[in-house]
């Protein structure tokens, strides 16, 4: 059974799809401290020295996400888009900032290590970004599982409601993902040495 906020969120996003910028105002309280930790469990996988912030991460993803007109149909499909976003801003900011392909001087981190958060641990987003495209393409449902897990922080519950599957599948699915993804980031880093 959804709790009242849930059930807040989703009537405030159904009111926002609708055309009423009043509910942007009332949601915004309501999803900004789940964001926020979010975007903190991400960024503090980020390379150490990463002058893009928790909050500066958040505000552009509601810069972004006021031009963004979809049908939202809850507030975990709300949550799985702010993953998309994040990523796509991450994935933009450090291909703008120059990295090297394959992380130039960046610590090589296998996915499991780079779960963890730790700010001690960097890790190379475009490397993981292109990969993880080519599993969507090969797979996309193995893809939005790493995406909402990964990008989004989302629990297995949490995916297992965006995408409507059982939390058994997204185990599944995450386990099969990760240990492509991990082979498929060795096999990039071994054909750059």
């Amino acid at each position: 059974m959804p709790d009242n906020q849930s059930v807040e969120i989703t009537r405030l996003l159904h009111s926002w799809r609708e055309g009423n910028r009043d509910a942007l105002d009332q949601l915004t309280p309501l999803v900004y401290e789940e964001l926020h930790r979010r975007a903190r469990y991400y960024m503090a996988r980020e390379q150490h020295g990463h002058i893009l912030q928790t909050t500066a991460l958040i505000n552009e993803v509601y810069l972004r996400l006021v031009n963004v007109n979809l049908e939202w149909k809850d507030r975990a499909h709300f949550y799985a888009v702010c993953a998309q976003i994040m990523r796509r801003i991450l994935t933009d900011f450090a291909r703008s900032r120059g990295y090297k392909k394959r992380g130039g001087d960046a610590q090589a981190v296998n996915l499991d290590e780079a779960m963890v958060v730790s700010p001690s641990v960097p890790f190379d987003i475009v490397a993981l970004e292109e990969v993880l495209s080519r599993l969507e393409q090969i797979d996309g449902r193995k893809g939005k599982v790493v995406e909402l897990r990964f990008f989004g922080g989302l629990t297995v519950e949490e995916t297992a409601e965006v995408l409507k599957v059982s939390p058994d599948t997204v185990m599944r699915d995450w386990g099969l993902a990760r240990a492509w993804l991990l082979r498929e980031l060795d096999r990039g880093a071994t054909s750059e040495s």
